[in-house]
């Protein structure tokens, strides 16, 4: 893998820790939703940043 310059990691790791919150934030919305098939999108959709929050992690390795 190429070396990442200076601004491509500052940005890389603000869209991680963005992706940290939309995962934090749907998990909350997940807990509050009362309709199952709401709540089961929101844990589904919760999973995905996570799932893409840790590929962009493995590019600072």
């Amino acid at each position: 893998m190429s070396q990442l310059t200076q601004t491509e990691l500052e940005t890389l790791r603000k869209v991680i820790g963005e992706h940290g919150m939309i995962v934090n934030k749907l998990e909350a919305y997940a807990e509050q939703a009362q309709d199952p098939e709401f709540k089961s999108m929101l844990q589904f959709d919760a999973e995905d940043a996570r799932n893409a929050k840790q590929q962009l992690m493995s590019f600072l390795q």
